[in-house]
């Protein structure tokens, strides 16, 4: 069995969003483009041909990985959260760094994440380190050019 995929609700749609558009649109288009391509003639030179297999193998292990992703995915719905302010997945976190500088991030899971726009994985070092945290609290998050010191300024779920 496969260990568990948590996700929020707006991950869990971009996920399966993008198996749909995979299987009802892209697939269908290369699918057509190689048979196109293999009308032409000789396939053992026809570039068209040889690319367009290619493409349907990357389109087919993108599907099979999504599929495994969505089958074993937990969907968690922040406000099924307990209150407290208790930093957990799906969490808002506000920190303020040694230097003063306060950032927000967002707690995901790993197929979601994207730091450039506030969204951390709770797998991550920092995720890890803001997990069952609560305001007020000084985190240290290990990183490889040093550690730093953050403390929790503000916890809020959706």
């Amino acid at each position: 069995m496969a260990p568990t995929n948590y996700l929020t609700p707006e991950g869990a749609h971009r996920l399966s969003e993008e198996l749909r558009h995979l299987l009802s649109v892209e697939r269908p288009r290369v699918v057509q483009e190689v048979a196109d391509a293999a009308a032409q003639g000789d396939r053992s030179e026809n570039a068209e041909y040889i690319y367009g297999k290619k493409r349907l193998r990357e389109i087919d292990r993108r599907v099979r990985f999504l599929t495994k992703r969505l089958e074993s995915a937990e969907v968690v719905r922040v406000e099924e959260q307990p209150a407290g302010g208790v930093v957990r997945f799906g969490a808002t976190v506000e920190v303020e760094d040694e230097q003063g500088q306060r950032r927000k991030y967002t707690l995901v899971g790993p197929d979601e994440s994207d730091p450039t726009q506030g969204r951390l994985s709770f797998k991550s070092p920092m995720g890890k380190s803001l997990m069952k945290r609560r305001v007020g609290d000084v985190v240290v998050v290990h990183r490889p050019v040093g550690d730093i010191e953050l403390e929790i300024v503000s916890v809020s779920f959706g």
